[in-house]
């Protein structure tokens, strides 16, 4: 059985919810009949029911057990308008305004993921990544103790090793504190999606003074602040990606190392070295690259690639799942 597969059995068995603010994408309404179906989450999906059972029966799919949330429509849009109110009248919004701004389904949705309506949501399929991110850290906010969104790149190399790449999506040149909490988000995420301990190795061109450079100060410090807030968690840095992965090297490099060359979460300096990992990774060693998985939030609002398919959406609710029930504290 596929590490995908894996994740939808896991996400069925925990009976979570997610909606899918884009309902006007075929994609999703594809996607939110397989989830249905399937019974891997309970769908929402949002738009005009009438429009949408339409365009279900012009594209031959079966919406039955798929909840359609016309955001316009519900009694309660004016309840979440006081959430996003209150949320952002520091910033001078109005409470006309955050009317006005519940009617978009990305807001809508991730309201409904604050006030505990469902238990995430993914959308992207039809909006920019930043679309997505800004209407999540808008009426959801930061986890506790974490100072920055960013993601995570689920590598699945061909020997079924899994790795954690972080951040090849989001962030461009996070600062130490930055840095501290895409560890620890990758480290949770990690830990849901596999069930493994993470041990996290603070990636850079030097291990343990072998070199200088404001880079190596940058993940130094990024190490120690993220021990500070997590003394539980297997961590370690500055390490090379040799010292983080082979014992024997890790032996020599970094004698005493809480990783031991054991490194199965990869935090990389910024988004340059991140990205670029990942898709050699991917284009060389054959991994599958299951992602971005967006870290760092309260409760998961999720991300897609605008050149994503249906099949990619139904991937992406089912870690939403897995997330959502690992950030509440539910065993997975």
């Amino acid at each position: 059985m596929d590490v995908l597969q894996e994740l939808r059995n896991k996400a069925r068995s925990l009976n979570r919810s997610v909606v899918l603010p884009e309902g006007d994408d075929d994609r999703t309404l594809q996607a939110a009949a397989e989830l249905a179906r399937d019974g891997i989450v309970k769908t929402v999906v949002l738009g005009s029911e009438k429009q949408l059972l339409d365009r279900a029966g012009e594209l031959n799919l079966d919406l039955t057990g798929v909840a359609i949330v016309d955001p316009a429509q519900q009694s309660y849009k004016d309840e979440l308008a006081e959430i996003l109110y209150e949320r952002r009248k520091h910033k001078g919004l109005t409470l006309d305004q955050a009317r006005e701004m519940v009617l978009d389904p990305l807001y809508f949705g991730a309201l409904m993921v604050k006030s505990g309506r469902v238990q995430g949501s993914v959308a992207g399929a039809a909006h920019s990544t930043g679309d997505v991110i800004r209407a999540a850290l808008y009426c959801i906010g930061l986890a506790p103790g974490i100072k920055v969104v960013s993601s995570s790149f689920m590598m699945v190399m061909p020997t079924g090793k899994i790795y954690m790449y972080s951040d090849g999506a989001v962030v461009p040149d996070p600062d130490a504190e930055q840095l501290a909490s895409i560890a620890i988000s990758a480290a949770h995420i990690h830990n849901a999606l596999t069930g493994e301990e993470p041990v996290v190795a603070m990636l850079s061109y030097s291990t343990k003074g072998s070199a200088e450079g404001p880079s190596i100060d940058k993940m130094r410090q990024a190490t120690a602040i993220a021990k500070e807030l997590r003394p539980d968690l297997r961590i370690d840095g500055e390490l090379q990606i040799d010292a983080a992965i082979i014992p024997k090297i890790a032996e020599k490099k970094a004698p005493g190392s809480a990783v031991k060359g054991e490194a199965n979460v990869f935090i990389f300096p910024d988004l340059d070295a991140g990205n670029i990992a990942y898709k050699i990774t991917q284009r060389l060693a054959g991994a599958q690259a299951i992602g971005p998985i967006v870290q760092g939030l309260e409760k998961p609002a999720f991300d897609l690639s605008r050149g994503c398919n249906a099949s990619d959406i139904v991937n992406v609710a089912a870690i939403n799942a897995i997330v959502s029930a690992s950030l509440e504290g539910v065993k997975v």
